[in-house]
């Protein structure tokens, strides 16, 4: 399997069927290409679809099926959304996409627990001593995040 970042948004979407395929996952993808379909443009005129710089930004939405929950927002901007039953990670660079989605997958994320203040945190480690960390809100733990408690 290929370890290397990927560049475009189009590289890291195939990385991420690559993973969901070797971890038998299927894989809803959605995208909007052009200036004039994306969210968060601003650098464009309106009704144009490409940048000042004559290019074409492209973003996607990734939905995976099966426990946990996985969903991934490509921005055109090299950032993603990653959401993991319900917990968001905001900011998460694209070259960090399939490592997360390794680690989530293969069973490395856990939750950490706090007894003050009271609360919960995904924990997900990443190689190069790299750990991405996000509070999980809600009252109660879903089931995928109760399996991955550890003390």
């Amino acid at each position: 399997m290929d370890h290397s970042s990927p560049p475009t948004t189009q590289a890291a979407v195939t990385a991420v069927r690559a993973l969901a395929d070797a971890y038998g996952r299927t894989v809803t993808v959605v995208d909007d290409i052009g200036a004039d379909r994306t969210s968060r443009r601003t650098s464009a005129p309106l009704f144009t679809a490409v940048d000042a710089d004559g290019s074409l930004p492209h973003e996607a939405f990734v939905e995976l099926a099966g426990s946990p929950a996985v969903s991934i927002r490509l921005f055109p901007e090299g950032d993603t959304l990653v959401t993991v039953e319900g917990v968001e990670f905001h900011d998460l660079p694209r070259e960090a996409v399939p490592a997360f989605l390794r680690s989530v997958l293969g069973g490395l994320a856990h939750v950490k627990g706090r007894f003050f203040p009271p609360g919960y945190r995904l924990v997900v480690p990443l190689p190069g001593d790299r750990t991405y960390t996000e509070a999980v809100t809600g009252v109660a733990l879903t089931p995928w995040l109760s399996r991955a408690f550890r003390d």
